[in-house]
């Protein structure tokens, strides 16, 4: 006979990125692939993108450790827009005070702030650009790179911001093929970890539209590494300034990067949904 378990959750958004959040500090627990792929569904669990989890820091300069799965059960490095809820979330359950949190990730350390006006603000750490690091199958680092996918010749930016984009330039982010595109850059050898797609459209120097084809996901309202990776390249090949706005469908997301050598800073809101409870 199947043993079942009583978990209790809390759902929360960034952008209408949503998230499914798990204290592990206070009753810790171990997840399996189908139990994530269980909470995620929309159908029979409670759905979202990505299963949050908050357990103990093993290390000392931080102040817990966060853990991010997705909904096809695959664990993955960093999570921008969970990286915003998971502070509120942390605060609001009172296992912090502080307003400025360190937390590890898969991809690295980074810090997150509680801004008075109720937004988050996330030090993303310094972007990656070497392909090994990325990681990227090119042998030398460049501004741009070239791939056919989807029969159709793709230029795009590849960084790392914990976790691997690939960024390009659209005219219109409305008509753009996100979800062709999108799966097909999860089938090239290119990225051996798959990567998240981001398609971007520059408004001007200060605003883009973005949207983001997430590996292991598919398109998402929001996706918060997506945007600071869409920025990063942008001001890469010389095409804006800084602060920038970047507009989601979901909503708006602050971007500032002062450039080489210095960390990405991401500016947005966070909103909790419900509390409860899942028999799994």
């Amino acid at each position: 006979m199947a043993l079942s378990m009583q978990l209790e959750f809390t759902k929360m958004h960034g952008l209408g990125n949503d998230f499914v959040m798990i204290d592990a500090v206070t009753h810790p627990v171990t997840l399996s692939t189908e139990m994530v792929r269980q909470i995620a569904d929309r159908h029979l669990g409670i759905g979202c993108d990505q299963l949050l989890m908050v357990e103990p820091s093993p290390v000392a300069d931080c102040d817990f450790r966060y853990r991010i799965f997705n909904a096809d059960g695959g664990e993955v490095e960093q999570c921008g827009n969970g990286a915003r809820c998971f502070a509120r979330f942390v605060v609001d359950q009172g296992l912090t005070d502080k307003t400025e949190i360190p937390v590890l990730t898969a991809g690295g350390r980074i810090v997150l702030k509680l801004e008075t006006d109720g937004q988050v603000t996330v030090d993303m750490g310094l972007p990656i650009l070497e392909p090994a690091k990325i990681p990227l199958n090119q042998d030398s680092q460049q501004t741009t790179y070239q791939a056919q996918l989807a029969g159709q010749d793709i230029t795009f930016t590849a960084v790392s911001m914990g976790n691997p984009h690939a960024v390009m330039l659209v005219d219109d982010v409305a008509t753009a093929s996100v979800a062709e595109i999108g799966q097909a850059f999860q089938e090239t050898p290119l990225f051996p970890q798959q990567v998240n797609a981001g398609f971007m459209q520059i408004i001007d120097r200060n605003q883009v539209r973005l949207r983001v084809y997430e590996r292991g996901a598919g398109e998402t309202m929001a996706c918060g590494t997506g945007a600071c990776a869409a920025i990063v390249a942008g001001r890469l090949q010389g095409l804006l300034d800084t602060p920038v706005t970047v507009i989601l469908p979901a909503g708006n997301l602050l971007i500032h990067w002062a450039g080489e050598n210095t960390p990405v800073m991401m500016t947005g809101p966070v909103a909790t949904v419900f509390h409860g409870t899942i028999t799994i």
